[in-house]
């Protein structure tokens, strides 16, 4: 069953596969400042070696902050969705929001891409949900790019609601409820072993 992970070495194999599929799909370029493209141009073919994987890995399992090679400037969690070793996609959950993260929101998600139009990214979102609330976020700012209507669909899925900021820059946002409640602590809840 598919489940939100730290990130794991087992899934190497799988991984590359999908970076793969990722660059197939254009990704990697010099203007490509997606989470993919950046990770592609840091780390490119040398992705092959385990011993570079698994510092990779150790890499992404930390709070990412101002030196990450993915640039935030904010504390992030990362989490890879997986079956089994089989890697689906990754989530971000940044911790709080700078002017500069108001377009990307606190969740960001890719599912790829041969394993996309089977709802992971809805299932993504959705169990990211509660740990965003055990940081304290509540409402989560989520956002898509206007065309985009699979993404639409799957923020509204998970209860979003179009913000009164509506579109920007051919960005939607949209608030979602995590369910934080009373809860005050920043700590992540456990999520599948990795």
């Amino acid at each position: 069953m598919p489940q939100l992970i730290t990130p794991d070495v087992r899934v190497h194999a799988s991984f590359l596969a999908a970076m793969d599929e990722a660059r197939a799909e254009g990704h990697g370029g010099p203007d490509d400042d997606s989470t993919a493209g950046l990770s592609l141009r840091a780390y490119g073919d040398t992705w092959q070696d385990p011993a570079v994987f698994a510092r990779y890995v150790a890499r992404m399992r930390l709070t990412h902050g101002p030196r990450s090679i993915l640039q935030y400037d904010v504390e992030c969690t990362t989490l890879w969705y997986v079956d089994g070793d089989a890697y689906l996609g990754r989530l971000a959950i940044r911790h709080r929001l700078t002017e500069a993260w108001l377009r990307d929101g606190h969740i960001g998600y890719d599912v790829r891409p041969g394993a996309r139009g089977r709802g992971h990214a809805t299932a993504m979102l959705r169990a990211a949900l509660p740990l965003a609330a055990r940081l304290g976020i509540d409402p989560a700012l989520i956002t898509c790019d206007t065309d985009n209507a699979a993404s639409r669909r799957v923020i509204e899925a998970c209860g979003g609601v179009r913000d009164e900021a509506g579109e920007d820059d051919g960005v939607l946002r949209y608030r979602a409820p995590t369910g934080t409640g009373s809860h005050t602590g920043r700590t992540l809840p456990t999520v599948g072993k990795g």
